[in-house]
């Protein structure tokens, strides 16, 4: 049996690691996804007070605060038993809009393209963002300004880029302003012709990674998304609009188990531990597990939805389908979900913006724990974020329970993992760019585990691999 460690994956947000396992015949046996960091949120939240959650939770991440934020939120909410103000309601989404823009910028600019751009193969000192802007001034340009966009919309609303404190209990802290509310539409023009142009861009380019498409986590699975009444793309969820339930398809696009509460989310999630990781395995309880594998994210939302329900990114989404098929079942697919997404989101708030009732200054509600438990769920970027709470008489935590996009998706990552190992290492010499199409997989799914790291010129990664016996056969070092 022969091991290949991918000891520090690249380009991702978080640390962790890859381990496939070989037999002696050089044929893949298993392939396997690490995170090494351990951050225990869940249990130092205990005897904390309730509506100290979503600011605290935040600091899980300074990528996506924004997502705890609302999750968190929206879980206090449910334990004070109250409806938010509409005009918080409609703010709460902007924000989260701003943040779905700004990280899938992330996402495709900085972390993906320069494999796209510079090539799977390419040397590392080139392979990154800045050999990226180097070889492509405007396309990171664009993409630099788009993320900058997104991430000052946040500012404006909140005070700050990262872990400001204006999403609280019961609604917002602060009602939008006219001159807030024009410097956010100001900025839509610019931020929508990117998103449309670099949609443009990455259709023609998919032409040439049909390979990616192919083998970069391409299997029948479930998908788990938000849920609405009207088919459209649910990426809040608000009981006020008959939106925001759990939705599970198959991988035919049939939807398998539909409108389930919040509240209800554990009888049909299980967690299992994994016991070389830090991160559960999340599965769909009445195939139990493994067999309940799912996949949330840009692309299941897109499989489950008929609709975005704004016509730039419906006019990208029904061409993505006429050339791909009603239902993607590749996570390379993701690249390109994103894009609509972004699109979608800058539309959708300019319209948020232009209704006048976001002006009201009626933004939040108020009320002492009214129950014992609270679930708040929201559409991450990454995919469905549940926050379930729990408090005494008090309002004190007794116990917490987060489950995060990147675990939903263990499973499929895995899977995904020993496809492409398939494919380019049974019975192949180890190569540098055979491992960066290992971890190319697990950027399709964008995964967050926790902080962001990004590596220039030489990255922290070496890659051995070892005989039967356990002598070392070969070493990368990069």
């Amino acid at each position: 049996m022969q091991t290949i460690r991918i000891e520090g994956i690249t380009r991702v947000e978080g640390h962790g690691k890859i381990t496939i396992r070989l037999d002696g015949n050089g044929t893949v046996q298993d392939a396997h996804l690490h995170v090494l960091q351990f951050r225990g949120f869940e249990k130092f939240c205990e005897g904390r007070p309730f509506y100290e959650m979503p600011s605290l939770t935040a600091r899980i991440c300074g990528i996506c605060p924004i997502s705890h934020l609302l999750a968190g939120a929206k879980a206090a909410d449910a334990i004070m038993g109250l409806r938010i103000p509409e005009a918080a309601e409609m703010l709460r989404r902007v924000i989260h809009l701003a943040q779905v823009t700004q990280s899938h910028a992330l996402s495709f600019f900085y972390l993906s393209s320069p494999d796209f751009l510079m090539g799977w193969d390419a040397d590392p000192s080139e392979r990154n963002v800045l050999g990226f802007a180097a070889k492509h001034p405007d396309l990171a340009l664009s993409g630099i300004r788009l993320r900058k966009w997104g991430q000052q919309v946040i500012e404006v609303l909140s005070g700050k880029r990262i872990h400001g404190h204006w999403i609280v209990p019961g609604g917002v802290a602060s009602p939008l302003t006219i001159a807030q509310r024009d410097a956010i539409l100001k900025g839509i023009p610019e931020a929508l012709a990117t998103a449309t142009r670099t949609l443009e861009f990455f259709k023609h380019m998919m032409e040439k990674l049909s390979e990616e498409v192919e083998v970069f986590g391409n299997f029948p699975s479930m998908f788990l998304a938000l849920g609405r009444k009207d088919g459209n793309l649910c990426l809040y969820g608000s009981r006020r609009r008959h939106e925001g339930w759990l939705r599970f398809a198959d991988a035919d696009g049939n939807i398998v188990a539909d409108e389930i509460h919040p509240r209800d989310y554990q009888d049909y999630i299980g967690e299992s531990v994994d016991e070389s990781s830090y991160m559960k395995a999340p599965y769909y309880k009445p195939l139990g597990f493994p067999a309940g594998i799912y996949r949330v994210g840009p692309a299941a939302r897109l499989n489950m939805a008929r609709q975005c329900g704004t016509p730039l990114a419906d006019e990208a989404l029904n061409e993505f389908r006429r050339t791909y098929g009603e239902v993607s079942l590749s996570s390379f697919h993701n690249h390109y979900a994103r894009l609509i997404e972004a699109t979608f989101a800058i539309e959708r708030m300019e319209q948020i913006l232009l209704d006048p009732e976001i002006l009201d200054k009626d933004i939040r509600a108020e009320a002492k724990a009214n129950e014992a438990e609270g679930v708040g769920i929201i559409e991450a970027p990454r995919g469905t974020l549940i926050h379930h709470y729990k408090v005494d008489s008090n309002g004190m935590m007794t116990g917490a329970n987060l489950i995060v996009a990147t675990a939903h998706n263990t499973l499929a990552m895995n899977r995904g993992l020993k496809q492409v190992a398939d494919n380019y290492l049974s019975g192949h010499e180890v190569t540098e760019g055979m491992l960066n199409r290992m971890e190319g997989m697990v950027r399709a799914f964008d995964p967050c585990l926790s902080c962001a790291t990004h590596a220039d010129g030489r990255m922290a990664l070496e890659v051995d691999v070892l005989n039967p016996d356990g002598s070392l056969q070969q070493r990368i070092t990069r």
